[in-house]
């Protein structure tokens, strides 16, 4: 009996010492989720807070939109995302036409613009008409919203049975809005403007060559 004393004292302070270390060791750690980046758009799908602004840098000036979630849930996500993390900067108003829109959201990058295209989110019911001054994504049929936006620069209220849902509007600045570059009118093949295909896929320098009067966007940032 005294031979087996120690060995059931050793065994006690092992299983004392293992049971201390189990109760110390940290939880196992959920994986974080991606770091945001332009070149994965599933990295960027953050919630957007229930009112918000954001402020554009121009070449003509600024303006301010301010964003109301319950508009457009999808839209207005987002839109704060790709103001969030700068996809909008360099951006070249390329579509101005006055008396109706004025729509953006072509990166100048071709390898942002490659990531992006098929990055579709759902449509959102249309509960606010397009009124001058709201925001709107610009569709190639139900369900292909992506990264382009329009400003309504009339009464668009035809475009809400098409499906086209406002999420924001201009607050301050919309005379700026209004004297964006229009010379090269609608763009190819429909008219003399910016072809959307040759765009997406060469980027700036396919304006700086062949339309360079268009206005861009120096910056969009979220508003503190």
């Amino acid at each position: 009996m005294r031979k087996t004393i120690p060995i059931i004292l050793v065994m006690l302070f092992i299983s004392a010492t293992l049971w201390a270390q189990a109760e110390n060791k940290p939880a196992t750690e959920q994986p974080s989720p991606p770091k945001a980046s332009l070149l994965n758009p599933s990295s960027m799908t953050e919630q957007a807070p229930a009112v918000f602004k954001a402020k554009f840098t121009t070449t003509k000036g600024d303006f301010v939109v301010e964003v109301t979630r319950a508009w457009s849930p999808r839209g207005a996500d987002r839109f704060y995302n790709l103001v969030k993390d700068h996809f909008y900067d360099g951006a070249a108003f390329f579509r101005v036409l006055p008396g109706f829109v004025v729509q953006f959201g072509i990166s100048p990058r071709p390898e942002v613009s490659r990531v992006w295209q098929p990055a579709d989110i759902p449509d959102d019911p249309v509960t606010q008409s397009n009124k001058r001054g709201t925001l709107t994504f610009a569709t190639g049929g139900p369900n292909t919203r992506t990264t382009q936006v329009f400003i309504n620069l009339a009464d668009n209220s035809s475009l809400n049975n098409m499906g086209f849902s406002p999420f924001a509007k201009v607050i301050e600045g919309m005379k700026v809005v209004d004297k964006f570059y229009s010379g090269y009118g609608e763009g190819a093949p429909s008219g003399n403007g910016p072809n959307q295909g040759r765009l997406q896929s060469e980027g700036k320098a396919y304006l700086e060559k062949n339309f360079p009067k268009l206005d861009t966007i120096t910056s969009a940032v979220i508003v503190p």
